[in-house]
């Protein structure tokens, strides 16, 4: 990979992990444009960086992330919610964070026979696409009806995380739809779904520097450690500013741009396809 190639992956990863509308696809594209073959250091560059990601979360939301709770418990607590109540915010992350973990590790040989395909990639897309058209009137919330995060939704988030398995659905969108359907806000739900992306991208980085490790040893990291760290640096640069559109947006205007642009982007894959323009997956 070149420099330009990383930036331009990298670019591509920061300004659409934590939007709905699959980073996965826009990987296929970008890496299918800019004429970067699907190697082992790719594959796993491309997890790599998500580490600079999810670091924006962190750096955007630092008091969120590392202010224990200070409210008062509910009246009539027993002394274990009690005890628990100030770690509330990591509970309940770790809660929604478990799902997609064991599913993860338990069908692991199925999702990497999805990963395969990019008519999955392209299909999901729009199928995806033509939900979030409907989203926003389906699941619309209004501030006297929204609800907080407990321990019971972030667990049902948290299986909404395991449908971003299937390749295209875009986990950002799988999750914040979970947590609409919890008559959470828009904004809330997108919020929890930029959290729990922390953990969830973290435990995906270490397990692919491990599997990288285990293949290659130290060579290959050490041999691309600049093309690592440029990737990351950008990754969280270009987070930090998709983040803030997000919100912004997405509290004004809802999800169906969105969804307009996903069947735009899978039926540009499957048009391209139909073409003959080969199109390798990430």
């Amino acid at each position: 990979m070149t420099t330009l190639q990383t930036i331009i992956i990298a670019i591509v990863e920061g300004l659409t992990e934590f939007l709905p509308v699959s980073s996965t696809g826009h990987m296929i594209l970008a890496q299918s444009m800019i004429g970067v073959k699907s190697t082992d250091f790719v594959k796993a560059f491309d997890v790599i960086i998500q580490f600079g990601a999810i670091l924006s979360v962190v750096v955007l939301y630092w008091n969120r992330f590392f202010r224990l709770d200070k409210s008062a418990p509910k009246p009539g607590a027993s002394s274990i919610q009690k005890m628990l109540h100030p770690i509330n915010f990591y509970v309940r992350l770790l809660i929604a964070f478990m799902p997609a973990a064991v599913i993860g590790l338990l069908c692991k040989s199925y999702i990497d026979m999805l990963l395969e395909s990019v008519v999955v990639v392209a299909t999901m897309l729009i199928v995806g696409g033509i939900f979030m058209l409907f989203v926003d009137k389906w699941f619309d919330v209004s501030p006297s009806q929204a609800k907080k995060i407990n321990n019971h939704n972030a667990l049902i988030i948290g299986f909404f995380q395991c449908i971003s398995m299937i390749p295209g659905v875009s986990r950002s969108m799988a999750t914040i739809v979970g947590g609409m359907t919890q008559k959470l806000t828009r904004k809330d739900a997108a919020e929890f779904s930029f959290f729990l992306a922390v953990p969830t991208m973290f435990a995906a980085t270490v397990f692919k520097l491990f599997q990288l490790f285990m293949k290659e040893g130290t060579a290959m990291i050490e041999e691309h450690i600049g093309i690592l760290l440029l990737g990351n640096l950008v990754a969280f640069v270009v987070g930090l500013l998709a983040i803030k559109f997000f919100i912004a947006f997405i509290t004004k205007y809802g999800f169906k741009a969105f969804g307009w642009y996903r069947i735009i982007v899978g039926g540009l894959i499957l048009g391209l396809l139909a073409a003959g323009v080969g199109i390798e997956i990430i």
